[in-house]
């Protein structure tokens, strides 16, 4: 399994989730695991996904999931899950 980590971060507006989602349904992107929360008017979100059906290198991910932030206002970042891990070990 080819798990990574996506995160969305920023102001919340109508149609985040949506967008993200359909992105990821599109590409063969399955999500395992899902957390969402909106502290005032700001909204987070990671997601665990499975990339190992998607036709698309992880790069080519990162760079479309920064350009539907970029243009829903927010910032997705996507890291796989042992390099996310390692940089969140203590």
């Amino acid at each position: 399994m080819n798990k990574t980590i996506i995160t969305v971060v920023g102001k919340d507006t109508v149609g985040i989730i949506a967008k993200v989602c359909t992105y990821l349904a599109d590409n063969q992107i399955n999500i395992l695991d899902i957390s969402q929360t909106i502290v005032q008017d700001f909204f987070n979100m990671m997601m665990v996904v499975d990339a190992t059906k998607s036709p698309k290198k992880l790069g080519t991910i990162q760079e479309e999931l920064d350009g539907i932030g970029k243009s829903i206002g927010v910032v997705i970042k996507c890291q796989q899950e042992d390099i996310f891990d390692s940089m969140h070990r203590i």
